[in-house]
């Protein structure tokens, strides 16, 4: 199967999805790019802007997982701005742009899931949520209970990645923050192997 891993940070969701894959992963930040690649040295890495690539290359795959970056719609930011530790700052759209693309535009059997954190404000498009996660998807995601892991204490070892000696260019324990749990990662590739549902393309869909 061919798959498109946008906004890979280290691989957290990919950890457990084998190397019987075509994996291309997308990443801004070439340190970060280099540290998935070392983890993942079978996997093709591109140093781009994954909102930019999925706009040119989103017809080439046959699953689509996107993680765009979250801060701007998390509940922290919220009320970081209240406590006067943040500025307020206007949402990333590029969130919905990228689910309003591939519901309208994919492929009709490439499968795709756009995730992010559980906003501070009621989603936009309706979702399914699963713990503290968002999943945008034209194919329907069973619940599974995974360990909520804290964000309260920095770390540089988490579900089997360690960065004791790895070179970020960002805090490490941000890093590891972004990391989706691997076996939640691995639950939702093989939901999406599943058939489509077609009630996520009515009027009111989950999608």
């Amino acid at each position: 199967m061919k798959i498109c891993n946008l906004y890979c940070g280290i691989g957290g969701n990919r950890k457990l999805w084998g190397n019987e894959h075509d994996i291309t992963a997308v990443e801004l930040n070439p340190d970060i790019a280099k540290i998935y690649q070392d983890f993942f040295p079978k996997d093709k890495v591109i140093v781009a802007n994954a909102h930019q690539y999925l706009l040119e290359h989103f017809k080439e795959y046959d699953f689509i997982w996107s993680s765009p970056p979250c801060p701007t719609h998390s509940e922290i930011r919220r009320c970081g701005v209240y406590r006067g530790q943040y500025k307020a700052k206007y949402p990333d759209m590029k969130l919905y742009e990228e689910i309003i693309l591939l519901k309208y535009f994919a492929p009709p059997l490439c499968k795709w899931v756009v995730e992010n954190v559980k906003s501070y404000y009621y989603p936009l498009i309706p979702t399914q949520e699963i713990a503290r996660h968002y999943f945008w998807a034209n194919f329907y995601i069973k619940p599974i209970d995974t360990e909520t892991r804290s964000v309260q204490k920095p770390k540089k070892v988490m579900y089997g990645f360690d960065l004791t000696d790895k070179k970020c260019g960002h805090r490490k324990d941000q890093v590891m923050r972004n990391l989706v749990n691997p076996y939640l990662g691995l639950h939702i590739l093989q939901e999406s192997q599943r058939d489509i549902c077609p009630e996520l393309f009515s009027s009111r869909a989950n999608v």
